[in-house]
């Protein structure tokens, strides 16, 4: 690594662990400041910090890889994607910032739907809380061992040494700060992020001579690169933009819209999430577009490992960052996958911390713990997660890695449709809802685990649909909610009409 890099690396670094110093000092009260903020978190952390939090490393070097191995026929699932986590602020996020206040203040998705449902047998909290806990601990070991390996390839450090360092830090100001040393620290990350990735496709274009001629080395290399419908097929496509499914079930996410303190600022957040994302994504997709035109023109005697390897295309952005920045800016802008990476550790680490602290703790071990062994719990959950984690990333085995990648489509077709319709439908019931989400996890993984020629469709898509239908039929084959439950809906819909 160049001395100027790993200045710039190390000051992004100490920059986390003083976020989370000074959260330290403003979040030592109790849990619910721990774990989400005590809902004082304004419009601008908040879009950014769920921004950060969702894009891992992918953004930065799955995107811009895939592009250059196929061309723009790879946008299908930042499409998606945006549609997505639009459609998600729209309907999801003021609706459960209210309801999750109104429903005894929810401050887990667990704890949300035993509220909401009036569910006295737990089952609802005790299975989502297990697939909180399964999914996240090994989610964060894969971010664990994406930091790792982010330091072997790209500084030429050893794995573990980049294992270490990045799990340190983030475990360090996650246990220090909570919720608002994650927020904010995903708030500077997000801002990286951003800044990088305007950057790097603006100076590659420069360098290129403008758009017109830097197309026209795209082009000449094959026309195909710049049709969006070469290269895929129709349940390609549908499957890339079932992508977007995911973000109604996301608890990482959804966590963030329930910390906003007013929720008349989801408006502004909304604005401000969406625009980062259209910014970010669209800039991972110009690096790897432009990057043919650079790898074309530059550096031809390249080709051939780029454009047969895709772990070598998924390095373009650290190449052309390399090449056309002094070392010190190029550390800032190898510092945004580090900061993709971080924020999705930190996100999901304190996710599985709270659902341990008062999904599990709380409701079944000491239900009268005060807010100090509360605090305690949370911090002490932090590192039990965190530990098992790591130990998992020391010798990650493929089993574990291929179970992360599905685990966006179960989390999407267990809590989405859940979510969807606690939200929006009165007459979903209790049973309804626990079937739906057991239906939806376990469609994912037979549809992934089972052998059958449907392979190329996205198994979230029949997850999500079977969860989604299954709480319909049961909810109208069992009793009706109670009339308490149906006023408190009426009057969380009368709250988020006021909003308008």
């Amino acid at each position: 690594m160049n001395t100027y890099e790993l200045i710039a690396i190390g000051l992004y670094l100490l920059l986390m662990v003083l976020i989370g110093v000074y959260s330290y000092r403003k979040s030592s009260d109790n849990s619910e400041d721990f774990l989400i903020g005590g809902r004082k978190m304004g419009p601008v952390v908040t879009a950014l910090s769920a921004g950060a939090s969702d894009m891992s490393g992918w953004l930065l070097m799955g995107v811009p890889g895939a592009v250059y191995l196929s061309g723009i026929s790879a946008s299908w699932i930042a499409i998606g994607l945006t549609i997505g986590a639009y459609v998600n602020y729209l309907l999801v996020a003021p609706r459960l910032r209210i309801y999750t206040e109104v429903a005894k203040n929810a401050i887990t998705l667990p704890i949300f739907f035993e509220n909401r449902f009036r569910d006295k047998t737990q089952l609802l909290k005790i299975v989502s809380s297990i697939l909180i806990l399964v999914f996240f601990t090994l989610y964060t070991s894969a971010g664990m061992v994406s930091g790792g390996r982010l330091f072997e390839s790209a500084f030429g450090m050893d794995y573990y040494t980049g294992l270490i360092a990045t799990s340190f830090v983030v475990v360090l100001y996650t246990f220090l700060g909570g919720f608002l040393a994650v927020s904010l620290t995903d708030f500077i990350q997000g801002t990286i992020m951003v800044i990088a990735l305007i950057l790097v496709p603006t100076v590659i274009v420069l360098q290129l001579d403008g758009l017109t001629n830097t197309f026209a080395i795209i082009e000449g290399k094959s026309p195909n690169y710049l049709d969006i419908f070469k290269g895929t097929s129709t349940i390609g496509i549908i499957s890339l933009l079932a992508w977007g499914l995911g973000y109604f079930g996301q608890p990482h996410i959804l966590v963030r819209f329930m910390a906003i303190e007013n929720p008349k600022d989801l408006k502004k957040a909304r604005r401000v999430g969406i625009s980062w994302m259209i910014l970010t994504v669209g800039g991972a997709l110009l690096v790897g577009l432009f990057g043919i035109a650079f790898i074309k023109d530059f550096y031809p005697d390249q080709m051939l490992s780029f454009d047969n390897s895709k772990p070598q295309a998924e390095t373009i952005f650290i190449f052309v960052s390399r090449i056309l920045f002094h070392p010190l800016i190029g550390g800032f802008l190898l510092s945004a996958i580090l900061a993709a990476v971080m924020s999705t550790i930190s996100s999901q680490l304190l996710v599985t911390s709270s659902s341990m602290t008062e999904d599990i703790y709380k409701a079944f071990i000491n239900k009268k713990a005060s807010p100090k062994n509360l605090l305690f719990t949370s911090r002490a959950s932090v590192l039990i997660v965190a530990i098992v984690a790591l130990l998992l990333s020391l010798n990650p085995q493929d089993t574990i890695l291929n179970l992360v990648g599905n685990a966006w489509a179960g989390f999407a077709a267990a809590f989405g449709p859940v979510v969807i319709l606690a939200l929006l439908w009165k007459r979903t019931t209790n049973l309804g809802a626990l079937m739906g989400m057991i239906v939806g996890g376990i469609t994912v993984l037979l549809w992934v685990y089972i052998p059958h020629d449907y392979k190329e469709l996205y198994e979230i898509i029949p997850g999500f649909f079977l969860g989604f239908i299954t709480i319909l039929i049961v909810s109208l084959l069992t009793p009706k909610p109670s009339a308490e439950i149906e006023e408190e809906f009426e009057s969380v819909a009368q709250k988020v009409k006021a909003l308008d």
